[in-house]
């Protein structure tokens, strides 16, 4: 929700800016990874920073100082922001597909996650797909990044033979970079062997 955190936090300094005489609240949540960033409130009177959930921060006018207030509940966060919470977009929905040593054929689990992929896409009616192949580090380098390419080339083309408009799926590869399970040179690791899809 860290773009929920910015969109409060500048709808309030609008109503500031145009002498809105009720009093601003901002709130920090946590975004969709459950990290929680910062907000720092300030005008020509103070600042006040606040790097907690549910911390809030309250400026009744642009002539007195930003304030820390109590931290607020769940149920008051839900209640006080329901509409702005209502607008953040839903998170992502991540799925991990996992193939056989040294090729492009997924397992019989991972396969089974396609229709489960498919449905996710016409649900939310997905314009932005992300498809990112990975290898464990068997191999060497180059050749790593060449079967990382191929493996997310291959969920692409399923997904594409599934309904899946192929304008809205970015594929990309990183090889043996970024692991799941860091291992040394040479090891086999099946976790490590794997394309991420991404469906916003």
């Amino acid at each position: 929700m860290k773009h929920l955190a910015a969109f409060l936090l500048y709808a309030g300094l609008i109503a500031l800016l145009f002498g809105c005489a009720s009093p601003n609240v901002f709130v920090l949540l946590p975004d969709q990874d459950g990290q929680t960033g910062s907000i720092e409130v300030i005008n020509t009177k103070g600042s006040q920073t606040i790097a907690r959930p549910g911390e809030t921060i309250a400026v009744a006018s642009a002539d007195r100082a930003p304030k820390t207030v109590s931290a607020m509940s769940e149920k008051e966060i839900k209640r006080t922001f329901k509409d702005a919470l209502a607008a953040e977009p839903s998170p992502p929905e991540i799925f991990l597909l996992y193939f056989h040593s040294g090729t492009s054929r997924l397992t019989d689990q991972a396969a089974g996650l396609l229709p489960d992929i498919l449905a996710a896409i016409k649900n939310r009616k997905s314009l932005d797909i992300s498809v990112i192949g990975h290898s464990d580090r068997a191999g060497s380098r180059d050749y790593n990044l060449a079967l990382s390419t191929k493996r997310a080339e291959q969920v692409r083309d399923l997904l594409v033979a599934g309904g899946a408009d192929a304008q809205t799926i970015a594929v990309t590869s990183h090889g043996e970079g970024n692991p799941l399970i860091p291992t040394a040179d040479d090891v086999e690791e099946p976790r490590n062997r794997r394309v991420e899809v991404v469906v916003r």
